[in-house]
């Protein structure tokens, strides 16, 4: 069983649970900034994964110029691309998040910044939190060859940064077919905001983009 449901079965109904003030949910990095940036014109897609999609999705429904932010599932099968199956792990998905934005508003760029500075630890390897497996492995899925090109000069720079102690783990994947997640998971921390994971793990990833980007920080929309 995930460990996630574990943390989740030992948590409901507990209602205002009040967390240590050490309850952080990853250490918070101040990721470099992109030296390469997109040629983008009009709304466009980027699909990235960073553990759970749970708090990816709701990092990036947060961000000013994000229309759209869709959890699923990329990297495996269309007979695999369920909840069950994908957390069972060996499906090849990850769990991931569909962004569609408005780059004269939020660039590809920064939202890689975004991802490695609140969202994810890019050098943990098949895990993020409490979720372990390939599931929940990093990775930067660009949809076309401008964003392949940044991507893979961000993961270098990131590598050459010196900002994080270990290497780099997060992976440049290739674009194969994004499915969408079932309905329970979209907007789940909108929809969940007391349960004990997402207070836990992903409502601090939150706080720190308010923190650390106030100037792409807005007010959640409803993805649904």
């Amino acid at each position: 069983m995930r460990i996630k449901s574990l943390f989740l079965a030992a948590t409901l109904g507990l209602g205002a649970l009040s967390l240590p003030a050490t309850a952080m949910a990853e250490e918070v990095f101040d990721a470099p900034v992109a030296t390469r940036q997109a040629n983008e014109r009009g709304l466009q897609t980027a699909i990235f994964a960073g553990g759970c999609f749970w708090g990816i999705e709701g990092v990036f429904s947060h961000v000013r110029g994000v229309t759209s932010a869709v959890s699923g599932y990329h990297g495996g099968s269309a007979n695999t691309a369920t909840y069950r199956q994908v957390s069972a792990g060996g499906t090849s998905h990850a769990e991931a998040v569909r962004v569609t934005y408005d780059p004269s508003v939020v660039r590809y760029d920064q939202l890689l910044q975004i991802l490695f500075s609140v969202g994810a630890d890019p050098t943990l390897v098949n895990r993020q939190g409490p979720d372990r497996g390939s599931q929940y492995r990093s990775a930067i899925v660009p949809v076309t060859a401008e964003q392949r090109a940044v991507a893979q000069a961000y993961v270098r720079q990131m590598g050459a940064s010196g900002v994080w102690r270990s290497p780099i783990a997060a992976r440049v994947e290739s674009y194969q077919r994004f499915y969408p997640a079932e309905a329970d998971h979209q907007d789940y921390m909108l929809n969940n905001p007391t349960s004990g994971y997402i207070r836990r793990w992903d409502a601090p990833k939150v706080a720190a983009l308010r923190t650390q980007f106030p100037s792409l920080y807005r007010e959640r929309f409803r993805t649904g």
